[in-house]
Parts: C-alpha cells; sequence; structure tokens
C-alpha cells in the first residue's frame, strides 16, 4: 500500500495518507478540513551503491567534517557538500 504526500493549499498543512485503493485519496485536510488538498511529488531513496555518496559509509571527505567524524560532519543532517 502506498504513502502519498499532499498538502493543504488552505493553511499550508503537509500530511501523509496511506492509500488503501488505487482510488483512495485524501478527501480532507486533517489540520483545517479544507477540502482536496494537492498531492505533492515524493523524493524516494535508493540503496544502489553506485549513487552513494562517499559520506555513506561514515566518513565525509569534505572540508570542515572534523577528520571525517559523523557527529562533525555537514553530512549527518542531510546537508552533503558534495
Amino acid at each position: 500500500m502506498p504513502i502519498y504526500e499532499y498538502r493543504c493549499e488552505a493553511c499550508g498543512h503537509a500530511f501523509e495518507h496511506l492509500a488503501r485503493t488505487l482510488s483512495d485519496v485524501a478527501a480532507a485536510c486533517p489540520e483545517c478540513g479544507a477540502a482536496k488538498p494537492a498531492k505533492q511529488l515524493s523524493a524516494f531513496s535508493t540503496t544502489d551503491s553506485s549513487t552513494a555518496l562517499p559520506c555513506a559509509g561514515g566518513a565525509c571527505p569534505a572540508a570542515g567534517c572534523g577528520g571525517g567524524a559523523m557527529p562533525a560532519s555537514p553530512c549527518a543532517g542531510g546537508g552533503c557538500p558534495l
């Protein structure tokens, strides 16, 4: 069962909806109740090692990463400079 992302055009609230069938769509915003929220395009991750960033193995070669230690790495928060 796919999970779709939606954003309410009335209040801006972003939420997810688990679709149990192909015709199952979010009818209203759970925050404000506005009808017909807009379905968003979602990014997804892969496990293909050929496309993985060099930081994914635990050491970031980028300058300023504190010697490659992940806690000091800007990559830890998803902001990889590479």
